[in-house]
C-alpha cells in the first residue's frame, strides 16, 4: 500500500468491505496525488473535492453499518467532460459553450452515482471530441504522464492521463472512431468499446451507430466492473439493450484463453504499422500461443483510403453537421483541427451519398464477418503509430516514424487502427497494453470479438494481462 494511489478498484472495494481502508482515506490520498502531480499533464477540467469528501464518509458510514453496499460504494471514479453532471459545466472543450450548463446527469454519470461511485474529477478533451489528440484553446495541452512530450491520444485523453498517473481508479470514456481505445494504448490503460446499444447514450447523437460511451481502468477486471455498472436498457435511449451480459470482473489466469482460436491481424489490410508497435503485438500472440490457444495469422483487404472515406462520409451526415450546428458563428475561437475536422466532413458528403457510405459499411462488416470466422475473436493493434506529439494539430497529415518506408498520410486519423470497429460497431472491443515503444510510451492491441459477444473479449483481455503484466508499471516521468 505504498503507492495508494495506483490501487486498483476491485482491491480498493475488497479493502473497503473488510473496513482495512476507508472510502475517505483513499480519496485524501487522490487528492494529495492530484495536486501534486496533475499540473504536469493537465489532465483534468475540475475537481470536486469537497462534495466528493461528503460522499466518502457517507459511503463509510454504509460499510460499517453493513448495509446498501452499491457495486462501486466509495470508489472515485474520473468523468469525461462530455458525460454531462448535473449543475456543472458542460462546454466539450469550446470556448464559445464555457459557460453552459448540464441540467441533468448523463446516463453513465446516473448510472455510476446509483452504484455509488463518486465523481472526483472532471477529465480533458479536445474539442467536441474531435482528434486523436488531446488539447484545446479552453483546456490547453494535456500530456501523457510516461512522457510529456507526447499525448495520451484522444479524445478520451485527459481519461488515459488520469488513470496511468494515479489519479483515479476508474475513469469514463466514449468512442467514436477510436476515442476509448487509442488513449488506452498511448497510456498503458484498459478500455472497452462496448457493442453500439450496449451502454445508454445521449441524444440526438445516441443514435449514431459509431458512436458509444464506456469504461477505462488500469486492469480489465476493474473496466469489467465499470462497464457492468453502465450497461443495461435506459428510458432516454431508445437504441440501449435490455439483458446486461455479466462480464467477470475478477483477475483473470494465464489459461483463461486456453483452446480458444484467435486470429491474428497486424496491418487491417495495409496499414503501415510501426516496428516496435508489430513487435509488441506479435508478442501478446506469442504469449497467447504459450497460454494455449491457437493463434493464427490472417489478411484483410482493407486500405486506409477505405476507411478512412468511408468514416467521413458517415461524419458527414452526423456528427459534422452537429458540430455545425452547435459552433454557428463561433468559427473564430475554434482549434484548427475542429475546423479541418467539420470541412473533411463536409467535402465527404458533397463527393458521396449516404447510399455509398451505407454499402462502404456493409462491404467492411461482411468483409471482418469473414475474416473471422471460425475464430473466437481477433487481435490486432490499436494505432499504426507509436506516438503522437501532445501539442500537435496534424493538419498537414502524419509522417510514419519507425515503419521503416518513410510514408507520409494525408490524413492523420489514418494513422490509427480503431475506425473499423466503429464501422462495424456490434463488435465489442477491448484495448489493453502490448509493450512500450521505443519512445518509453506504451502501445495497445485490440481485442475484437463477434456481435454482442462482449464476454470473450474480457477473457482474452484477462489472459493477456496475465501472460504479459503491466499494471503494476508507472510512468518514470511521473514516479513515486
Amino acid at each position: 500500500m505504498t503507492e495508494l494511489h495506483y490501487l486498483d478498484a476491485s482491491s480498493a472495494l475488497r479493502l473497503f468491505r473488510t473496513r482495512e481502508l476507508s472510502p475517505l482515506e483513499l480519496l485524501e490520498t487522490l487528492i494529495t496525488r492530484t495536486e501534486a502531480v496533475n499540473g504536469s499533464i493537465n489532465a483534468l477540467t475540475e475537481t470536486l473535492f469537497d462534495e466528493a469528501r461528503v460522499a466518502a464518509r457517507q459511503a463509510a458510514t454504509r460499510y460499517a453499518r453493513g448495509r446498501d453496499i452499491a457495486p462501486l460504494l466509495g470508489l472515485p471514479v474520473a468523468a469525461k467532460e462530455k458525460h454531462g453532471l448535473r449543475g456543472r459545466t458542460l462546454s466539450q472543450g469550446l470556448l464559445a459553450r464555457k459557460g453552459d450548463i448540464a441540467a441533468a446527469d448523463h446516463p453513465v454519470i446516473e448510472r455510476i452515482k446509483h452504484a455509488g461511485g463518486i465523481i472526483h474529477t472532471r477529465t480533458t478533451t479536445p474539442e467536441y471530441s474531435c482528434a486523436t489528440v488531446t488539447h484545446s484553446p479552453l483546456w490547453g495541452v494535456t500530456r501523457n504522464p510516461w512522457n510529456l512530450r507526447y499525448s495520451p491520444g484522444g479524445s478520451s485523453g485527459g481519461s488515459g492521463a488520469a488513470l496511468a498517473a494515479g489519479l483515479a481508479p476508474l475513469a469514463t470514456a466514449s468512442d467514436i472512431a477510436g476515442s476509448t481505445r487509442l488513449p488506452a494504448a498511448f497510456t498503458g490503460t484498459v478500455g472497452f468499446k462496448a457493442p453500439y446499444g450496449r451502454i445508454p447514450g445521449l441524444a440526438p447523437l445516441s443514435a449514431d451507430h459509431y458512436r458509444g460511451d464506456g469504461p477505462m481502468g488500469r486492469t480489465v477486471a476493474d473496466t469489467a466492473l465499470l462497464a457492468n455498472v453502465m450497461a443495461g436498457k435506459h428510458p432516454g435511449d431508445h437504441t440501449s439493450l435490455a439483458g446486461v451480459p455479466h462480464l467477470a470482473s475478477a483477475p483473470g489466469a494465464a489459461d483463461a484463453a486456453a483452446g480458444m482460436r484467435i486470429a491474428l491481424c497486424v496491418r487491417l489490410g495495409n496499414y503501415p504499422v510501426a516496428a516496435d508497435v508489430e513487435a509488441n503485438t506479435r508478442a501478446v500472440a506469442s504469449a497467447l500461443r504459450e497460454a494455449g490457444a491457437v493463434v493464427e495469422e490472417i489478411e484483410l483487404p482493407w486500405t486506409t483510403e477505405l476507411i478512412s472515406r468511408t468514416i467521413f462520409t458517415h461524419f458527414g451526415y452526423l456528427l459534422g453537421p452537429a458540430m455545425e450546428d452547435e459552433t454557428v458563428g463561433t468559427a473564430e475561437t475554434l482549434a484548427s483541427y475542429t475546423r479541418r475536422f467539420m470541412a473533411d466532413a463536409r467535402r465527404a458528403a458533397e463527393q458521396n451519398r449516404y447510399l455509398d457510405g451505407v454499402r462502404a459499411e456493409t462491404r467492411i462488416q461482411a468483409e471482418l464477418a469473414a475474416a473471422m470466422a471460425g475464430y473466437d475473436a481477433l487481435i490486432c493493434p490499436a494505432s499504426a503509430v507509436a506516438s503522437l506529439d501532445a501539442d500537435g494539430d496534424y493538419l498537414d497529415g502524419i509522417d510514419l516514424d519507425g515503419t521503416g518506408d518513410g510514408r507520409h498520410l494525408e490524413h492523420y486519423w489514418e494513422g490509427h487502427m480503431t475506425a473499423p470497429f466503429n464501422i462495424a460497431n456490434r463488435c465489442p472491443v477491448l484495448a489493453v497494453p502490448s509493450g512500450t515503444a521505443g519512445c518509453g510510451i506504451p502501445t495497445g492491441v485490440q481485442i475484437v470479438g463477434h456481435p454482442f459477444d462482449d464476454a470473450t473479449v474480457f477473457r482474452v483481455g484477462s489472459a493477456v494481462e496475465a501472460v504479459r503484466p503491466w499494471s503494476d508499471r508507472r510512468p518514470e516521468f511521473l514516479a513515486g
